[in-house]
């Protein structure tokens, strides 16, 4: 029996599948550029309302939605996130309205802390219930005041790719 036909098979793969990591520019998406979050259209808003809130110029989608603990959650994180979204978009199952799941916002809660340990430290110290999430109070904070709202405001004309 020929190998032939098992070379060809195995070299349309390979082409098949550097086309398609080459036309999805795959390598980005384990970077942490925001703009790569924004290549989804469904998340235009996110995205328009982060760059216009109080973190664009401090922090990027990474920094509050993945974990810090070590390199290998990071990106352990990062796929599962990542995967859940290609089966969403696959599959045509994408929320009218994005929201973080159970998982995603308590990573997001220990980024707050994290980054703003003095803040929290304070807010520990007094009376207040601690049994909320810090966008609870601070709903505007990330992504301006706009939220997520279903309905993008596009004015990306107005500004550079970073």
């Amino acid at each position: 029996m020929s190998k032939t036909p098992f070379i060809i098979a195995i070299a349309a793969t390979i082409l098949a599948f550097g086309y398609f990591a080459f036309v999805t520019d795959a390598a980005s998406y384990g970077g942490s550029a925001p703009e790569t979050c924004a290549n989804c259209h469904v998340m235009d808003s996110q995205y328009e309302n982060w760059y216009h809130g109080a973190h664009e110029n401090f922090a990027k989608c990474t920094d509050c939605h993945l974990p810090h603990d070590n390199v290998v959650t990071y990106y352990a994180e990062k796929g599962r996130q990542g995967a859940k979204d290609v089966f969403a978009f696959v599959t045509g199952s994408i929320p009218v309205q994005i929201r973080a799941s159970d998982k995603t916002k308590e990573i997001i809660q220990a980024n707050c802390i994290h980054c703003h340990e003095d803040t929290v430290e304070a807010v520990v110290m007094s009376a207040q219930p601690l049994d909320r999430y810090c966008w609870d109070c601070h709903r505007d904070i990330a992504h301006g005041v706009r939220g997520s709202s279903a309905v993008p405001y596009q004015d990306s004309t107005l500004y550079p790719i970073k």
